[in-house]
Order: structure tokens, then C-alpha cells, then sequence
């Protein structure tokens, strides 16, 4: 037995042998060629063996016939079976490189009908998904054109109109023919002062995008951000006759930069008081939600509507004409996402009765390690 063995590993290794070439130098053809060799390699090498055992045991001419017989219809049946199989492998890669090729020209991708193998169909999941992630690349991409179309349309709108403003009085200085100078001095200083703010607001933006807002992180209590805040909004309060109130603040820790969250809360701020009435509120909380500081300010607007909920952080959105602040440029609510997503938080918006709520999520801080003094 161990004789026979040994002539039929030696035929069907050389078979094997000889297999292995041929897949090599045939490596970038179809599979099904490579399916053909695989199931020819098979049958060579049983069939080697089997004439290697017979020579060495001198097995009749009939015999001989006989065996060489039944190797050749299973070649016959195992080249046939390869081929069908490898035409239907070929024919399913065929589907999804049609299928992946109208996908890569921006559509969308649709996983061919009918049953696969299983690689095939991992394949084509994973093409399935991949096309869906492109998808809402494609639409937040869309979005962000459409945003920085808005943007320059209202920042060249908003330059424009001070900028002729200046002109205008200048020209008036300059020809003499201004009764009340001073008037038009203080007016360019605040049109300048305008200028000044809409420019500051354009790099701290583009300072965001570009991932490099220089933040000095602090440890300090809500309750001082949201006094220091509340404190900076209260004459632009009073003048447009709004109740500021920030009685549901909680002192909980964070680790934050200072004067960049103090502009967040200043900016919604001052974004609520515009768009809340007279003798309307403007109210200010802040509280403790799951290891994660949550700081909202509640207006009296009216709501927003429900399309719009989803663009209100976007670069240059200002809503409807009838909700357009006189100065505004559309950045701030954009600015606010920026600095809190910089903190590792997250900006939101949601109607309540009567108006909407911004809410603001922060990490709480760590807390501080207490060292026990130990006596000598």
C-alpha cells in the first residue's frame, strides 16, 4: 500500500505541478479558463496516478482500457461542469461591473437580480453602501455650494450698501456741503464698526473650516459664563424692550475656552433678542444631562419653519426675508456650531411653544483628584 501510494502522489504531483504553470501564466485571464485548468488539473492527476499504479502493477490491457475509460467521462462531466460554472461566475461579474460602472458615472448603485456567490454579494453590499455614503456626500455638498452661493450673495449685498453709504458721505465732507459734520462722523464710525464685525466674523469662520481655531481650554462653572453672557446682552435687551432671564442655571463644571463660549452664548444672544418681540423673553438655562452640560436659549419668534430647521448653522442661512436682522451676514449661528463642535459638543435647534430653543451640548469636566495630606 505504501508503495502504491507513493506512485500515485508522484503522478499526481507532477499533474499538479504542471496545473500550477498553467494557472500561473493564464493568471490574468478569465476564471473561467481558471476554473477549466483547475477542474483539468483534477482529472490529470487522478488519471496520472492511476497509470502510474497500474504500470508498476502490471495491470492487463483491459483492465488498463477499462480504468483509462471511467477517468475520461469524469474529465468529460468535471470540464463541463467548470466550464458552466465559470460562465456563470463571468456572467455575474459582468452584471456588476455594468452595475458599478453606472454608479461611478454618478448614479446610483443597484445590486444585479438573481443568485450570486458569496463573494459576489459581499461585494456588491459593500458597493450598495459605499453608494449610499457618496449619496449624502453628494447632497451635503450640494448644500454647502448652495450655502457659500448665498453667503457671497449677502456679504457682497451687506458690503455693498455701508460701503456706498461711505462714499456718499465722503463725498458730502468733502464738497462741504454737510450742515451737521459730526452727524456724518459718528455715522461712518458705526458703518466702519460694521464693516470691522462682518470681516472678523469672515476669518474666524474660514479660521473654523480650516480646523485651526486656537482654543485655550479653562476650568470654570456654566454659571459664570452664562452671568458674563447675560451681563454683555442686557443694554442691546433693554433697548429692544426684551426680559432677559436666567434663573434655571446650574453651576456645573467645564473645560472650555472662555472667550469663544462666551461669544457662542453671545451670539444666540443677541440672534434671540432680534427676533423675539417686545416685552417678549429671552430665557437662558443651562443643566446636567448624562455626564454632558446642556446650555439653551429660548426665544419668543414664533418657531421656525419646519424646512428650515435643518440649514439654520449653515454658513450665510438667514431664513425669510421677514426674519432678516438689518446687519445680519448669516455667520453667527454658523460660528456657533464651529467653536462648540471645536469643544467636542454639538449645536441644535428645536421649536417650543411660542419660538424656538438653541441647546448647546459640552462635556462635563473631568472631575479634580483630591490629594489627602499626610502627617509627619
Amino acid at each position: 500500500m505504501l508503495v502504491i501510494a507513493a506512485y500515485a502522489f508522484c503522478g499526481a504531483a507532477a499533474a499538479g505541478l504542471l496545473g500550477a504553470l498553467a494557472l500561473r501564466l493564464l493568471r490574468g485571464r478569465s476564471v473561467a479558463v481558471g476554473l477549466t485548468v483547475v477542474a483539468g488539473v483534477a482529472v490529470t492527476a487522478m488519471l496520472a496516478g492511476t497509470l502510474t499504479v497500474a504500470e508498476a502493477m502490471f495491470l492487463s490491457t483491459h483492465d488498463l482500457s477499462v480504468v483509462t475509460t471511467v477517468v475520461a467521462m469524469a474529465a468529460v462531466v468535471s470540464m463541463a461542469t467548470a466550464v458552466l460554472l465559470g460562465r456563470w461566475v463571468v456572467a455575474r461579474s459582468r452584471e456588476l461591473t455594468l452595475a458599478a460602472r453606472s454608479f461611478g458615472e454618478g448614479g446610483s448603485f443597484a445590486a444585479p437580480d438573481g443568485a450570486s456567490t458569496a463573494e459576489l454579494t459581499a461585494l456588491s453590499n459593500e458597493l450598495a453602501a459605499t453608494s449610499a455614503r457618496l449619496a449624502l456626500s453628494r447632497e451635503r455638498e450640494r448644500a454647502l455650494e448652495s450655502s457659500r452661493r448665498e453667503l457671497v450673495a449677502w456679504i457682497s449685498h451687506d458690503l455693498r450698501t455701508p460701503l456706498a453709504g461711505l462714499r456718499a458721505m465722503s463725498e458730502a465732507l468733502e464738497d462741504g456741503v454737510v450742515q451737521d459734520p459730526e452727524r456724518y462722523f459718528r455715522q461712518i464710525t458705526a458703518e466702519v464698526d460694521r464693516l470691522n464685525s462682518m470681516v472678523g466674523d469672515l476669518f474666524e469662520l474660514s479660521t473654523i473650516h480650516a480646523g485651526t481655531l486656537p482654543l485655550s481650554p479653562t476650568r470654570m462653572s456654566v454659571y459664570d459664563l452664562v452671568g458674563e453672557a447675560l451681563a454683555g446682552a442686557d443694554p442691546l435687551a433693554r433697548e429692544h424692550g426684551v426680559r432677559l432671564v436666567g434663573d434655571r442655571v446650574e453651576p456645573v463644571p467645564v473645560e472650555v475656552d472662555g472667550k469663544e463660549m462666551t461669544r457662542v452664548l453671545a451670539n444666540l444672544l443677541v440672534n434671540a433678542i432680534h427676533r423675539t418681540p417686545a416685552d417678549g423673553t429671552v430665557a437662558v438655562a443651562a443643566e446636567l444631562r448624562d455626564d454632558s452640560v446642556v446650555l439653551s436659549v429660548t426665544d419668543g419668534c414664533g418657531g421656525i419653519p419646519a424646512e428650515d430647521l435643518p440649514r439654520v448653522f449653515d454658513t450665510g442661512w438667514r431664513g425669510t426675508q421677514a426674519r432678516t436682522p438689518p446687519a445680519g451676514a448669516g455667520l453667527g449661528l454658523a460660528i456657533v456650531r464651529g467653536i462648540v463642535e471645536a469643544h467636542q459638543g454639538r449645536a441644535a435647534v428645536r421649536n417650543v411653544t411660542g419660538g424656538c430653543r438653541f441647546e448647546v451640548t459640552l462635556p462635563k469636566a473631568t472631575a479634580v483628584p483630591t490629594v489627602q495630606a499626610t502627617g509627619a
